[in-house]
């Protein structure tokens, strides 16, 4: 997501729609979760058959999908579905125990595209056993790339990339994969290859999701994710690795020259014959560009969130996770936050670019970065991983005076925190107490970023109020000051005022 000082910035942030639209986003703003009709084209109807194996032997119980209906592979791998033109893709629901098939660049190819001219479609997969077991995998959460122009690109390649592989190197035998959470282009949808250039340098398989800025705009809903698709495959699909459900949704619903966030009706059909495979109480991984939920309206002292920063529909989205261990990964916000909501986990992951590349840190204060995920069995723990820093760097600390409202306390941005973290403060090595968690602005966000003129690259960029902030009173007399953090999974950082 980005703002500009402009009317752009007014239709981003108020996501005003255009005539064609006016009436769809009346409708869908004044109840979301009342279906709205969408006239779709109808397609030639297409029979599309395969066999999905590994070496000579069929793998069955493997759902196949165009994202209407869902079928499932028999004793000895064979499916049939009947499709129609008007669906773009055929595509598997990655088993998992194997790896995950890749384009030359890297990308994930779990589909095959139905062509508009076809009446039958022969759509085969030959997958390859993994070398280890992936109950015990990982995967990293890349939220915002937000390139808009080479020199972007160059430094996503130089200081994203380059990071996320040398840390990959130290994982030793769990295989990993890649989500980037949405906004890959800032609107300049050319730059895709340059894009899978680092996907091809990380080296391991990226699955990817649309943000409202991977878009083709001026038309519909349907039209804007073509070129996307044309790199990518499908906008929405499943995979699976060791125990858990992976899914990935679109929920960047465009409008003719705006968007919010909701998930349209032939998704969430989807979604539940998706799921009626999958066995109750599994952990489900949701992975969607506009978080389905936060709280910065509630910092900002907002009525509610606007309606292209939250998904507008969300209770459907829970009810259809209801009776699984759900988590739903967003990005979009360029700021970090946990919460629960609707009995799911939520995860809103800090920008890979910051604040658009102007500087090392998101408006909030959280480090250019994303998210890693440590998954053993149907459990999973994660850090946030700083761009160019070691795993255990999880806070940043400021002296009594940093924050102007609070000039005689000790300030801690732990940008990974929320309420079930504990964050203390040592006094030349005594534990003195528990830090109070406030709503304020990061001091470096505020010293980098406020004023007409800064950042010097993008001035509209702004401090934002932040959740993960903590306060201490310290003694003027102390030598020493550490703040110390420990995580809900045992985890334990600190860090010294230097």
């Amino acid at each position: 997501m980005h703002f500009l000082p402009t009317s752009r910035r007014d239709f981003l942030r108020k996501a005003s729609f255009g005539v064609a639209g006016l009436l769809i986003a009346d409708s869908l703003l004044a109840d979301p979760y009342q279906p709205v009709p969408l006239r779709k084209v109808a397609g030639k109807p297409v029979r599309i058959s395969g066999v999905v194996k590994s070496g000579k032997k069929g793998l069955a119980g493997i759902a196949i999908s165009d994202g209407r209906n869902v079928a499932m592979t028999q004793a000895d791998g064979s499916y049939s579905l009947v499709s129609d033109t008007h669906q773009p893709f055929v595509f598997m629901s990655m088993p998992a125990g194997y790896e995950i098939p890749k384009n030359p660049s890297g990308t994930a190819r779990f589909y095959e595209p139905i062509s508009a001219s076809s009446e039958t479609l022969q759509a085969n997969w030959t997958l390859t056993p993994l070398p280890h077991s992936d109950l015990n995998h990982g995967f990293l959460s890349v939220a915002d790339p937000q390139t808009l122009d080479l020199d972007d690109i160059r430094r996503y390649q130089n200081e994203s990339a380059a990071d996320a592989k040398a840390f990959l190197a130290t994982q030793g035998d769990r295989p990993f994969f890649k989500v980037a959470v949405g906004d890959i282009m800032f609107d300049h949808l050319e730059l895709y290859p340059e894009y899978e250039k680092a996907v091809s340098a990380i080296g391991v398989p990226a699955f990817q999701v649309v943000g409202n800025h991977d878009l083709n705009f001026g038309g519909s809903d349907e039209g804007s994710v073509k070129t996307f698709q044309q790199h990518f495959g499908p906008n929405y699909y499943s995979f699976n690795r060791g125990q858990v459900h992976y899914v990935v949704l679109d929920d960047v619903f465009y409008f003719s020259n705006g968007y919010m966030g909701y998930l349209d009706q032939t998704q969430l059909d989807w979604l539940a014959a998706d799921l009626a495979m999958v066995p109750k109480g599994s952990t489900v991984v949701v992975f969607a560009h506009i978080p389905v939920y936060h709280e910065q309206h509630i910092r900002d002292k907002k009525g509610s969130a606007e309606n292209s920063m939250v998904m507008a529909n969300r209770q459907m989205l829970y009810r259809s996770l209801e009776g699984y261990k759900a988590h739903i990964i967003g990005g979009h916000t360029h700021f970090s936050e946990r919460l629960s909501d609707g009995g799911v986990s939520i995860h809103v992951t800090g920008a890979a670019c910051g604040a658009w590349w102007t500087g090392d840190i998101c408006y909030d204060g959280t480090p250019n970065g994303y998210g890693i995920y440590e998954v053993n069995g149907s459990d999973f723990t994660s850090n946030y991983k700083s761009t160019g820093h070691l795993i255990d760097h999880q806070m940043r600390v400021y002296r009594p005076g940093s924050d102007l409202f609070a000039p005689d306390e000790l300030v801690a941005n732990v940008w990974d925190a929320d309420d079930s973290w504990q964050i203390f403060w040592y006094e030349d090595g005594m534990r003195k107490g528990k830090m109070a968690k406030r709503v304020g602005l990061d001091p470096l966000s505020v010293q980098l970023h406020s004023g007409d003129n800064l950042p010097p690259r993008s001035p509209w960029v702004d401090p934002q109020f932040t959740n993960h902030l903590y306060y201490a009173p310290v003694s003027a007399t102390a030598k020493e000051i550490r703040v110390e953090a420990i995580a809900p999974d045992g985890k334990v950082f600190s860090e010294v005022l230097g």
